[in-house]
């Protein structure tokens, strides 16, 4: 899986936050954006209630069930700016790039 790839998957399943915005910042990789206010997903780099910093390839074996999100977060490789509670509803977002 790579960029495109979860790009594409967050924006075929329309995976957004209900009335949040979320940014996943990958560093040189790129973004993606969840609009949850507008409903929709893109590449886009905006102001965000939480923005999620991870390394692509950390937020890959995520979504693979490789490694646990909490223990990324613990070890330094996942974290979180503003609304912690925002974060703690992504689990549902992991879950669907599973599918």
């Amino acid at each position: 899986m790579n960029y495109n790839d979860i790009l594409q998957r967050f924006q075929s399943g329309n995976v957004t936050v209900p009335g949040k915005k979320v940014k996943f910042d990958f560093g040189d990789a790129g973004k993606i954006y969840l609009d949850g206010v507008a409903g929709k997903v893109s590449s886009d780099d905006g102001a965000a209630d939480t923005t999620i910093k991870v390394k692509l390839d950390d937020f890959v074996d995520m979504a693979g069930g490789k490694l646990d999100p909490t223990a990324a977060f613990m070890q330094g490789k996942l974290r979180v700016e503003g609304d912690m509670g925002v974060a703690m509803q992504l689990q549902g977002v992991m879950a669907k790039l599973r599918s």
